[in-house]
């Protein structure tokens, strides 16, 4: 079978696919001074990119799937398949001023906004009513104003660094967050379209894993009925303990609900409970 290419991006998106893909099952190695990891499987064939590039670059076809930002996939207009939402990296698309700009009085006049993502701060400053010229920039974007430019409109993830550099949101254009996006050609392609899905498949159920803990306990048998109801995903596993003594249940749980949740059970009478970490969880 033909490999299929991926697309990892660097950055700080590359850290989160990293560890996404070795908890997956597939290890990823890279030498120094490469972009060609390796993935620990022989139909794997990686590369290192910048995620700007990743969505126009699976447009074409020269690569297969990929990870980037939604935020650069609609900046480039990229026709890709969105495979799935990794929901990390979440950053915020936004417009920023100086604390003491007023956004009526830069209304009534021509502004320069910096940013890295010219066509969607295009869109949104027209939709806005504002005259403006466009001032491209290449990262550090929140140094400009007030001196090279009135606005910015730049990612965010908690808007520290505005704060810090002076500036205040007055607008959010998008949401983003870090997908796994396929070619049109790849998902034609009848075999590269169940390698994809696999690999969502993989990813989904390591997300899953991570979001969630397996809670093992013993309930005396008069004690069961009392318990009826346990949170489970689909409904707890139950075994007979020996001697006819009761029995044992296992129950996997969002890690969020824990610490409600074993008080209560304790309160009813589980015994012995114990709580360990899940890898994936297939559903």
């Amino acid at each position: 079978m033909e490999k299929l290419k991926i697309l990892i991006p660097k950055g700080r998106i590359f850290d989160n696919v990293s560890r996404l893909f070795s908890e997956a099952g597939f290890p990823v190695a890279i030498a120094d001074r490469t972009y060609r990891p390796s993935l620990g499987a022989p139909w794997l064939d990686a590369k290192i990119m910048k995620p700007q590039n990743v969505g126009e670059l699976l447009e074409i076809g020269s690569h297969d799937a990929g990870f980037t930002g939604i935020d650069w996939i609609k900046e480039s207009g990229a026709d890709v398949i969105e495979v799935l939402d990794l929901g990390f990296d979440k950053v915020k698309i936004v417009a920023a001023v100086p604390q003491d700009f007023n956004e009526e009085k830069l209304k009534s006049k021509k502004i320069v906004a910096a940013t890295e993502y010219v066509n969607l701060a295009e869109k949104w400053l027209k939709s806005s009513g504002y005259q403006y010229r466009i001032l491209r920039t290449f990262g550090a974007t929140e140094v400009f104003p007030p001196d090279d430019a009135d606005m910015i409109i730049d990612n965010t993830s908690s808007g520290q660094t505005l704060k810090d550099n002076g500036l205040k949101i007055i607008g959010t254009l998008l949401e983003s967050s870090t997908r796994f996006a396929a070619s049109r050609q790849a998902m034609d392609n009848a075999e590269k379209r169940s390698r994809i899905e696999e690999l969502a498949m993989l990813f989904r159920a390591v997300l899953s894993g991570r979001d969630r803990v397996m809670l093992e306990m013993n309930i005396p048998k008069e004690q069961f009925e009392s318990l009826s109801g346990l949170p489970a995903m689909r409904s707890p596993t139950i075994a007979p303990l020996y001697g006819d003594a009761g029995f044992a249940v296992k129950i996997a749980v969002k890690k969020n609900e824990v610490p409600d949740i074993i008080p209560k059970l304790k309160k009813l009478g589980a015994l012995d409970i114990v709580e360990y970490d899940l890898r994936k969880v297939v559903q």
